[in-house]
């Protein structure tokens, strides 16, 4: 996966890329250049859409909504998305060569919060103070005062973000 790439366009010469990339697989970090007209066969890439099921022992299992085939993951390949991991929630897993290497949640999951201090009026000036507030995944992120333990709330999970309370 690439993290970051630079165009570079010397005075001389060709242009080249500079990319920072990380092994999907071995999770391990790399740094590379290219030509600018290199060019890339495509990679045996796949995805499918799984439920997530439930958590035993350290392994995540996951399954397929065509095949009802069950896919486990250990708790390292899922450090990114551990933390909006719910069940019965439909995720996007990525295959290459027909094995299991990623997990994508939903851009946007609906959370319950399961415990956030007390929003006491009075601690605003303009209405844009936060609290934090820890969520039926274990996610701890900033929500606004009016938000009580009990509520559903809406979150980006790209940045970890509160967008929204949902209605009941």
């Amino acid at each position: 996966m690439v993290l970051d790439y630079q165009h570079v366009k010397p005075g001389k010469g060709g242009a080249f890329v500079r990319t920072k990339m990380k092994n999907m697989i071995t999770g391990l970090m790399h740094e590379e250049t290219f030509r600018s007209g290199e060019k890339f066969s495509p990679p045996d890439l796949e995805y499918k859409q799984m439920q997530y099921l439930y958590e035993d022992s350290g392994l995540y299992n996951f399954m397929d909504q065509e095949s009802y085939e069950q896919v486990a993951f250990n708790k390292d390949s899922l450090e990114e998305v551990i933390d909006y991991l719910k069940e019965q929630e439909i995720y996007t897993i990525l295959y290459f060569n027909d094995k299991p290497i990623g997990v994508t949640p939903p851009l946007f999951m609906e959370l319950e919060v399961k415990e956030t201090p007390p929003g006491v009026r009075g601690d605003t000036a303009q209405g844009g103070a936060t609290k934090p507030a820890t969520l039926e995944s274990g996610l701890v992120l900033q929500v606004p005062l009016f938000v009580d333990e009990g509520d559903v709330i809406k979150v980006d999970t790209r940045d970890g973000k509160y967008i929204e309370r949902v209605k009941k």
